[in-house]
Parts: C-alpha cells; structure tokens; sequence
C-alpha cells in the first residue's frame, strides 16, 4: 500500500471441497492464516474454525492483531460467509467468561437474504445453528453483500464476480491487446452463441499452437510481459514480481494472441 508506505503477506487457509462425486458442492475453509505488515511488524492471526461433526463451528473465524511486540491490539471474531467484527482484548476475554457461566448473549437478527443465502449452500451441509453472537460494543469491519436473485443460475457467484468480464463501453480504448475480456470465445459464449464460440475455441487454440511451433522454429523464448519470476524482498522466498509498464497503457507493440 504505497499511500501508507506498508507492505503485507499473508497466508491462505486449507480449502475443502465437499461432495465432489455426489451431492451438491459445498466449500468449507479452516486453518490459521498469518498477515504480516512487514513495515510495522504488526501482525493478524486468524483461526478458520472447522466444521466438526455437528457444524457447530461452521464458517467461524476467531484471531487478533499484535504489534511487532506481541502485545494483542484487538479481537476479531465472525464468520467469513457472513461478516466480522472487532473488539479490545479485555473486552473479548470478560464476555467468555460470563458465556461460560451462562451469561446472556446477544445476537444479530439475521435478514432474510442472508438465511437464503446459508441454506442455499447444500442439500447436506450443516445447517448453520445461529449467526454471530454480537459482543457489546464491537467495530464492524466487513459484511458480505447478499448474492444476486439468479446466483443459482451463475454458479452462486457474487455480484462482482458474475460481472468481472463485463466489457463496458470505452473500455477497449484503455485494455491491452491480450485483455481476456477481449477474448472472442468468450464473448460469444457470454452473448449465447455457443456454436460461434465453439468455433472461436478452436480457432485459438490452433493458433497458439502455431505461434508455439514458430518460437521453437526460431528457438526463441517465451517470456511474460508484465511480470518477472524473483525473490520476494519481504519474504526472502521465489515470487512473481511486478516489471511495470502496465499502466502507461502503451500495448503498441503487444503480441496478436486473439
């Protein structure tokens, strides 16, 4: 983030896919996630609850935010299909303990989009006992944005990702060349002329093949444009790194791939 001057890695959970053979697909994450900001050594670690054998635990996140000198900033709890909050640590620690004598807890009422967004997930998955148990005097950092009416019908994507490859007016003047949203295939398929964009396929593919056959020809070597295999100057391990130039929008001399 160079408006802050900060730099961050993170790590990814383990990604579970259920029902593969039978049954409808359902996604379950769990694991611990590290973000480092490298610039402060501050640091975020998140538990991603997994399921268990009733669901209990279905979704949950529970973690903290320490400074580079391990002292515990905050405390983020929620679910990741749903939403996350944060509170100070004193907080978070008192609310446990009067849960576990049985204090009262308070919950979010959970709308109408979001039940049919959880029990649209799967035939057999866990159904998901409560929503997240709200701990007075919580931030809230992010809530999930309710899935279009036809997300069915679109892989249950979101809003955003149904319209990734959307191709708006004016905006061919500022893509490269190689952009996938000029991709003729798809665009047909998009348009539903599934036999154009069939064709279209192969079309492609024949000519990449073409192009593979004239670099081995002339024993040239492939290289990627934008950016460069290196050593992550954070992480001290093998990385993509940017090489610039992207930006400056000059595609002038960009290869015919389409």
């Amino acid at each position: 983030l160079y408006r802050h001057n900060e730099a961050y890695t993170w790590t990814n959970p383990t990604c579970c896919v259920h029902n593969v053979i039978i049954g409808k697909l359902w996604l379950e994450q769990y694991g611990t996630v590290e973000i480092v900001n490298h610039s402060t050594g501050d640091k975020c670690v998140l538990n991603f609850k997994p399921c268990g054998l009733f669901g209990k635990e279905l979704h949950r996140v529970e973690g903290y935010i320490q400074d580079k000198n391990r002292k515990k900033l905050c405390v983020i709890y929620g679910k990741w299909t749903e939403c996350l909050w944060c509170t100070d640590p004193t907080t978070y620690e008192t609310y446990k303990k009067n849960e576990k004598r049985g204090g009262e807890q308070k919950k979010l009422k959970p709308s109408e989009d979001l039940i049919k967004s959880e029990n649209d997930e799967a035939d057999d998955m866990p159904e998901v006992q409560d929503t997240v148990q709200f701990i007075p005097g919580s931030k809230l950092l992010w809530r999930i944005n309710c899935r279009p009416p036809n997300s069915s019908q679109m892989y249950n994507f979101t809003s955003f990702a149904v319209s990734l490859n959307e191709l708006e007016k004016g905006m061919e003047a500022i893509l490269a060349p190689t952009d996938c949203r000029l991709r003729p295939d798809i665009r047909n398929m998009e348009n539903g002329n599934m036999d154009v964009a069939s064709k279209e396929k192969e079309r492609l593919e024949e000519k990449q093949r073409a192009a593979r056959k004239e670099r081995a020809k002339d024993e040239v070597e492939w290289h990627t444009r934008w950016f460069n295999q290196g050593t992550n100057p954070y992480t001290g391990t093998s990385d993509w790194l940017y090489s610039g130039g992207y930006f400056d929008r000059n595609f002038s001399d960009c290869p015919d791939i389409y």
